[in-house]
């Protein structure tokens, strides 16, 4: 301890009085200094003495559209508390909405306690929302996000490749014209989803109609009235639509079916995540289901192992997804009398 902060000390010019109070996060030092000193803690893996015997799980909603009271986190949370029972952790859950007066100042209490571990859901965040994470004293990992150069452990669905694996199924029932429905609200989820499509595309030599893809309201409502409005205009439609998620794919299917398009027959469509309802809805939505609770499990594995070897090798794990078929596909292949 004395001689990691001595070496602390020679390497930021400050007294080891100082890099003391910022390492116990004792007040009198100002915001500046303590983050130059947690940022060369970090770098020469500096190991706090604090034991750690909770785990806090923080919920941030930059908007609340995606992060949403939706069976997907209902999933998510259960698979998070189970994990960390299991790990023998106490999880004390923190919702943190953006548009709070006093969010920032929230962060900034939990993010000091040392004591307890940190989970991190940033569906929803920016690289600028996770900078006031960068220099956290205790061990963290961020779930359903990822930010390039950023020091983060991170968990989160392969996107990318199941998008994919998703446009190469309607080719192989015949699909050409393919489009895409996006969400209107920045998400690490839906830009990697539309990066997967993009490059199955161009696998494909299909070049892209910027006339097929439509950004919808990620709510069932939103994009239900979106879709009606983009349908009003009477635009010629794709064969088949690729949608970032189940809410955007079933909010859609209610429009089109309003506007008299019979699905597949008309129009055919994929969604992302298998929510409970896509499975009853009519037709049955193919899609490609994400396992919220794996997840939850694997982030909480990874913390702990953090936790308990003072890990400072970040890591970002992909957990694999399952393409579900139903009814919503149209093969175009069979001969239709």
């Amino acid at each position: 301890m004395k001689n990691n902060i001595k070496r602390i000390s020679e390497l930021t010019g400050f007294s080891p009085a100082t890099i003391s109070n910022a390492l116990n996060n004792k007040r009198g030092v100002n915001k500046d200094t303590a983050e130059r000193i947690l940022k060369v803690a970090q770098e020469i893996g500096y190991v706090s003495s604090v034991k750690v015997n909770s785990i806090k799980f923080v919920i941030y909603k930059r908007d609340g559209l995606v992060v949403a009271d939706t069976p997907f986190f209902a999933a998510l949370i259960e698979g998070v508390d189970q994990a960390c029972r299991d790990a023998g952790y106490d999880t004390v859950i923190y919702t943190i909405n953006q548009g709070e007066q006093e969010h920032r100042l929230r962060i900034q209490d939990i993010i000091r306690d040392n004591s307890a571990g940190i989970l991190l859901l940033a569906t929803e965040l920016t690289r600028e929302d996770m900078k006031i994470f960068e220099h956290t004293r205790c061990p963290l990992v961020v779930m359903d996000a990822w930010f390039e150069n950023m020091a983060f452990d991170t968990v989160l669905a392969n996107n990318e490749d199941s998008v994919k694996d998703a446009v190469n199924f309607l080719f192989d029932k015949g699909h050409r014209e393919i489009g895409y429905l996006s969400g209107n609200v920045h998400t690490r989820n839906f830009v990697d989803r539309g990066t997967g499509y993009r490059k199955a595309m161009a696998e494909k030599k299909v070049p892209l109609n910027p006339d097929y893809r439509v950004r919808l309201t990620p709510t069932m409502d939103g994009a239900y009235k979106d879709m009606c409005q983009y349908l009003g205009a009477g635009p010629k439609l794709p064969s088949a639509y690729i949608a970032d998620n189940d809410i955007i794919a079933l909010g859609a299917m209610k429009a089109l079916k309003q506007f008299g398009y019979k699905i597949p027959k008309d129009v055919s469509i994929i969604g992302f995540d298998d929510l409970p309802f896509s499975e009853i809805s009519s037709p049955g939505l193919t899609t490609i289901k994400f396992f919220q609770k794996e997840m939850g499990r694997v982030a909480v594995q990874r913390l702990v192992e953090k936790i308990k070897t003072n890990g400072v090798i970040n890591s970002k794990i992909q957990i694999s997804t399952q393409f579900i078929e139903r009814e919503s596909v149209k093969d175009c292949n069979k001969f239709e009398i």
